[in-house]
């Protein structure tokens, strides 16, 4: 490792102040990535929805958060507005599984600092977290394929659908017996 990385390095530390609140409504996943952020130094604070994280933010104010956008209670953009509120200096990353221009521009009009699509691991989230105003993030080392991204944007609108299968073949502009393939199939990786 060189100087330079090594003054990169400690330009990334953490503050004495390391709460993070994780607000997801996959137990698994919010399980997992709090471990893996503690290991790191973080203070997690784990939450499965908006009315968990209100209640949360009220008594502690976290000084980062890592936020899914869709939750089941809710939308991921209340809890950045109650984050807010109670602190305005908190860094907020949105994770979502349905990554999208307009979600990202809402989430960032709301006070993230980034947004990040799933699956994202801890080293990404920790990079976003700790990222210096202004720099530029490094391109993901596994982005999703072509394939999985065609796969998500399907599933995103045929779950705006109400899973109505004509109505979102007619929506993508696709014959409805194709699009019940591509539903049938697995998600590409």
């Amino acid at each position: 490792m060189t100087s330079l990385d090594d003054a990169r390095d400690d330009d990334r530390s953490l503050p004495p102040d390391a709460t993070l609140l994780i607000v997801d409504d996959d137990e698994p996943f919010r399980t997992r990535l709090g471990r893996a952020l503690e290991k790191r130094g973080f203070q997690p604070i784990l939450a499965g929805g908006v009315s968990d994280a209100a209640t949360m933010i009220k008594d502690i104010a976290p000084a980062f958060a890592v936020v899914d956008l869709r939750l089941e209670d809710g939308d991921g953009l209340q809890v950045v507005e109650h984050i807010r509120q109670k602190r305005d200096d908190c860094r907020v990353v949105m994770l979502t599984g349905y990554g999208n221009i307009a979600t990202a521009v809402a989430a960032v009009k709301a006070g993230a600092i980034d947004y990040l699509s799933k699956p994202a691991d801890a080293d990404d989230v920790e990079k976003a977290l700790l990222a210096r105003p202004g720099e530029r993030p490094d391109p993901p080392e596994n982005p999703m394929s072509a394939d999985r991204v065609r796969w998500e944007h399907i599933q995103r609108v045929y779950e705006l659908c109400d899973h109505n299968v004509s109505e979102t073949a007619r929506r993508l502009g696709m014959h409805r017996r194709t699009l019940q393939r591509i539903l049938a199939k697995r998600a590409p990786r």
